[in-house]
């Protein structure tokens, strides 16, 4: 499983699941904290529709963390204050980068979650699409 996927994955999902997977990290190896969680700003890009050009719409607010597991670097950056979300998606990253043993048995974890997060998403917009109008069925 990519980084990309991996990461959708914990920051969508029960933060639980990160929390979890940090801990058997934390309980087994030592971590070296390079960042502690701290506020910065990130700039947001936009694609604009019509000529598919990148723009940056503005900055976010996000809070990231560097940690330091078996000679391996892991990053977490968070949209918004969730510190702890943060440092937990550091331990994780770390972990992989490093190819500790344990991270083998997460995906079966993550792919489940990913599931429970896609069924969330189509709920979600099977109860938007009920409000939808269709404006070409209409008699003016």
């Amino acid at each position: 499983m990519n980084r990309k996927r991996r990461c959708k994955i914990l920051i969508n999902g029960n933060s639980r699941i990160a929390e979890q997977l940090a801990a058997v990290i934390k309980s087994n190896y030592k971590i070296n904290v390079l960042d502690v969680p701290n506020n910065g700003l990130v700039m947001m890009k936009m694609r604009e529709n019509a000529k598919q050009s990148l723009f940056y719409i503005g900055e976010v607010a996000v809070i990231e963390a560097r940690v330091e597991v078996q000679g391996s670097i892991g990053l977490g950056v968070v949209i918004g204050a969730d510190s702890k979300l943060a440092y937990n998606l550091a331990v994780i990253d770390a972990s992989y980068n490093a190819k500790l043993p344990e991270v083998f048995s997460w995906r079966e974890i993550l792919l489940a979650e990913e599931g429970l997060i896609e069924k969330e998403i189509k709920s979600k917009s099977a109860s938007i699409l009920k409000t939808k109008v269709n404006f070409e069925t209409m008699d003016v």
